[in-house]
């Protein structure tokens, strides 16, 4: 039978083996690849009779179902047969020269791969029977069990907070780059060092690249031994004497138990039962510096009992095969310690995976891996490969079950996000709540918010929404890119699927009042259990706070910045333009209709701690990043990051968007009155107004004020220059565009005749439900009377500036004598104000003048925000780990109407997880008291935050510091 199927197949090939041989070194279209030659029993692995034993039968077959698709000729008399060719010549020719779609064809070239891969394999058997059958009789490692330690590896990282690392089930590694971490294997059998290969793969992102450096190929071989491994990042100096850098030791998987006890796992042959590993909380460390001594080896509850020698570790590295973000940084501030040639070979070193054998144990070893400072930030997979020396075709493949998520690591100088105070790194990476500040200059208002951002929710849909958001896996490393990211897919607009929706009109019955937010957790919470729809509704301090939540959870240091009267400049002249008739009435978008200026009473955006290496040497630290929605930059609402130092300097030619922040801290008020003596129809009005960027505050890293606002800390200084050092203003503007337009429509008339003086006073602290009075002050310092048209308007206004509706307006026409004061003055009682009220119960107080016998034109406005009662909240006791406690929510009605659809929002991190909880109609001037019951789980110093919405009033909200005993 074997006979006849090799009389066959010899046939039907014309030739048989050299028939097949002679048609396919014929086809130009076809390559011979050289394979390495592996030797056993004196004679190559690949050998196969009647052909050269350098190659083998399978590079010049494709495998049956692979079409090769040889070049189109043109047909004709040289298509035909002529004598003196092959007939495997001929073969080819015909092939060549026939019909691509021919079905005879296709037939011809599947069948002429079937035989010849049919062929391959008897030869092959062939082989076997010469070579020793020991050489078969061992399979490629398999891997039954594998551990991430991931509990462990989380103290060093600062990364023990994150809930995905303890959660029960199945602990995720969290991870940040520049560090090393351990893990270990458990094989079916024992290492061989002669003839097994292992290779831990790391991958990131759909496609892994090796050349993008989303794919990470690291090779262990165990047969050069290079004595105990000490890390580059050991060596460098970094300020301190030593580096307390670990080279741990841990026990392998065959003996993890708890504390004090060893336990034995037995053997499994799938990952299922990672949910029974147990985890202990503290393990050995040996320590190494500068010099080469070394620490005693503490012995660890994970090791096996008796004495230990001191491991050899193996080390292998597989280079970064991206360009390295922020390398410059590196050098240029790292250790000053050693050579310069052995520093350069220790930054290089930084720059690479590593990975070593802490240790070998039975069938488990233990490997230590390095992640370099400048690997991309996300969600890498593991995969352990195996094979046999010389039979890479036959390799078994394992998939770790972990996600391990690889963070920016501000506590590694070599990464780009470094930053080199302890207690920065506290307040701006790893405090959970903080302070959004509103309200206006005059009384900023702190608000709280839970960032949450160790809930086991934030990080999975921060990478949800960077994937959203387009941006390129190799370029995930690079915080500037990332930042930039983040700055557009924190909103939702009518291109996209952002994080959320704003809304600034004050109609929020299809969504979630901005208000009624207590924190970041249930919006990302929402937006995945929606299934990335975005969320309704926000606004710039929502943003904000989510922007804070996102970059702490990966590893950026960022903090919450309120910029108070701050500019919308649309059509970029650097001024917000308002235009009013004869009347005092204001002229909607202008008198063209393409005037969309406005001026926030506040705005918040965030800042966010990187080195600038695409920006000169100086414009490192504080960059700005802005994730709300005002105007495109690239076809996409996405602003900065901008440095603060350019800002502050005016150096707006730098990336990202630093016109556009100047012109937010720095533009002008400029107030038009129709005039029909002007050229253009307008004139523009004297203002004594303060400037725009009045205040910028953020809250201070250390202190806290849960009742008050003395944990405000004013930044003003740090984006505008308060002395004559910093650069004009005109310069600056000049630089972004012409500046005749400037000069022409810009500058004040000539104000050497204006005699009467004006001014719009402060209104103190109004109670919400109370009435108020607005005042203008006139005072005529000219010898001679002076007739006035006076204009005073009361209204309530959105934080944005836009008028809601008015409440109030006085207009007259009214003599003063020379020399004499005049006081103008608007009452409002709450009865005008109650049912018109929008968003921060804000209330703009606008007055105007005009002096008809010297055309002076005077202009001015000012909001303030009516005060709403303070919630009230008390832990009648102190709260332990596990136990229920009961917590009171207080406050008094200040209306003198019902309050409806009336609900609590409750968060504590650790304490409570974000709840809403339906009320009843609370009576007008009740003093309301509400009780929930809490379990905590996690101790410290921990924070509770709770608002109360209703349908008459919203905004009420309160916090308290509570002590979690564990």
């Amino acid at each position: 039978m074997d006979r006849m199927s090799s009389s066959m197949t010899s046939s039907m090939t014309g030739m048989g083996l050299g028939g097949i041989t002679g048609l396919t070194s014929g086809m130009s279209t076809l390559s011979c690849v050289r394979e390495q030659q592996i030797t056993i029993g004196g004679m190559p692995s690949n050998y196969v009779p009647g052909l050269s034993a350098s190659y083998n039968i399978s590079s010049f077959c494709h495998r049956p179902g692979l079409t090769r698709r040889c070049a189109m000729q043109r047909a004709g008399p040289s298509a035909q047969h002529r004598p003196g060719r092959s007939h495997s010549t001929g073969a080819l020719h015909r092939m060549k020269h026939s019909s691509r779609n021919s079905p005879n064809n296709q037939y011809t070239h599947n069948l002429i791969c079937k035989l010849a891969d049919q062929n391959e394999r008897r030869r092959r058997h062939d082989t076997m029977e010469l070579i020793p059958q020991s050489y078969y009789s061992q399979q490629p490692l398999k891997v039954e069990l594998t551990e991430f330690y991931s509990r462990d590896n989380a103290k060093d990282h600062h990364t023990e907070q994150y809930e995905l690392v303890n959660d029960n089930i199945l602990p995720n590694p969290v991870l940040r780059r520049g560090q090393n971490f351990f893990f270990a294997v458990r094989f079916d059998r024992t290492y061989d060092k002669q003839q097994d290969v292992i290779r831990i793969v790391f991958c990131f992102g759909p496609k892994p690249s090796v050349t993008k450096g989303t794919r990470v190929v690291l090779s262990v071989n165990l047969n050069t031994q290079q004595g105990v491994f000490q890390h580059s990042r050991d060596m460098m100096g970094l300020g301190m004497a030593r580096m307390q850098e670990a080279t741990t030791t841990i026990a392998p998987i065959g003996t993890i138990g708890t504390m004090g006890t060893m336990t034995t796992v037995s053997t499994i042959g799938t990952m299922a039962p990672m949910s029974g590993m147990r985890e202990t909380t503290t393990y050995g460390v040996r320590r190494s510096s500068f010099g080469n001594e070394t620490m005693p080896l503490q012995h660890s509850p994970l090791s096996p009992p008796g004495p230990m020698d001191r491991p050899a570790i193996e080390r292998f590295s597989a280079a970064a095969q991206h360009p390295s973000f922020g390398r410059s940084y590196g050098s240029r501030h790292g250790s000053r310690h050693g050579s310069s040639q052995n520093l350069t070979s220790m930054t290089h070193e930084m720059d690479k995976w590593d990975v070593s054998v802490q240790r070998q144990d039975g069938n488990t070893i233990t490997f230590q891996v390095h992640v370099p400072a400048t690997a991309p930030v996300g969600v890498w997979n593991c995969w352990v490969q195996t094979n046999r020396t010389g039979q890479r075709d036959n390799r078994h493949d394992y998939k770790c079950d972990e996600d391990i998520y690889v963070l920016f690591n501000p506590w590694c100088r070599e990464d780009s996000v470094y930053m080199n105070n302890d207690a920065f790194r506290k307040e701006y990476v790893l405090n959970e709540q903080g302070k959004i500040w509103c309200g206006t200059w005059r009384q900023p208002k702190g608000r709280k918010w839970i960032y949450g951002q160790f809930d086991d929710v934030v990080l999975p849909a921060c990478m949800y929404l960077l994937e959203r958001s387009g941006l390129e896996h190799s370029e995930r490393g690079n915080p500037v890119r990332v930042c930039r990211a983040i700055s557009s897919i924190i909103n939702a607009n009518a291109d996209d699927d952002g994080l959320m929706v704003g809304r600034y009109d004050g109609e929020y019955k299809d969504g979630v009042s901005p208000h009624a937010w207590t924190g970041s957790v249930a919006i990302l919470e929402r937006y995945l259990t929606n299934g990335g729809r975005p969320v309704e509704y926000g606004q710039c301090w929502v943003f904000s706070g989510l922007v804070v939540t996102i970059c702490r959870a990966l590893g950026i240091p960022c903090r919450s910045v309120t910029n108070y009267v701050s500019a919308h400049d649309t059509n970029r002249t650097f001024t917000v333009d308002k235009y009013f008739d004869r009347d005092g009435n204001e002229v909607p978008n202008g008198p063209d209709e393409d005037c969309f200026d406005s001026c926030w009473n506040f705005h918040v955006w965030n800042d966010v701690w990187m080195q600038r290496p695409d920006l000169p040497q100086g414009y490192s630290g504080w960059q700005i990043i802005d994730a709300t929605p005002q105007e495109e930059a690239e076809a996409v609402y996405h602003c900065g990051p901008a440095s603060v130092e350019a800002v502050r300097r005016g150096e707006v030619g730098f990336q990202y968007d630093t016109p556009f922040m100047y012109g937010q801290l720095n533009s002008e008020l400029c107030h038009f009155q129709e005039e029909e003596n002007s050229d253009w129809g307008f004139i523009r009005m004297a203002s004594n107004q303060c400037q725009v960027g009045r205040k910028i505050l953020t809250k201070n890293p250390s202190r806290d004020d849960d009742e008050g606002e003395g944990d405000l800390l004013e930044i003003t200084h740090e984006y505008k220059s308060v002395d004559s050092s910093g650069p004009d203003r005109g310069t600056v503007i000049a630089s972004c565009r012409g500046y005749q337009r400037l000069q022409q429509y810009y500058e004040y008339p000539d104000r050497n005749f204006d005699d009467v003086y004006f001014d719009l006073m402060d209104i103190d602290v109004v109670p919400y439900g109370q009435p108020f009075d607005c005042t203008m002050n006139i005072q005529n310092k000219s010898h001679e009377d002076r007739t006035i048209l006076c204009v005073l308007t009361a209204s309530a206004c959105y934080y944005t500036g836009a008028i809601a509706s008015r409440l109030r307006r006085a207009q007259g026409e009214f003599i003063v004598r020379a020399g004499q004061r005049e006081v103008l003055k608007l009452h409002v009682t709450s009865q005008e104000y109650m049912d018109k009220l929008v968003d921060h119960s804000m209330v703009k107080v606008h007055a105007m003048a005009y002096v008809k016998q010297t055309r002076q034109a005077w202009s001015e406005e000012d909001d303030f925000p009516l005060n709403k009662p303070r919630m009230q909240v008390q832990v009648r006791s102190q709260p332990c780990v596990g136990q229920e406690c009961s917590v009171t929510f207080g406050f008094q009605n200040p209306l003198t109407v019902h309050l409806t659809d009336c609900y609590f929002t409750v968060e504590g991190p650790g304490i409570q997880r974000p709840r809403q909880i339906r009320f009843r109609d609370v009576k007008p001037g009740e003093f309301v008291n509400f009780q929930d019951k809490m379990t905590p789980r996690r101790a410290g110093e921990r924070h509770i935050v709770a608002t109360f919405s209703s349908r008459q009033m919203d905004e009420i909200f309160g916090c308290a510091a509570v002590s979690v005993r564990g």
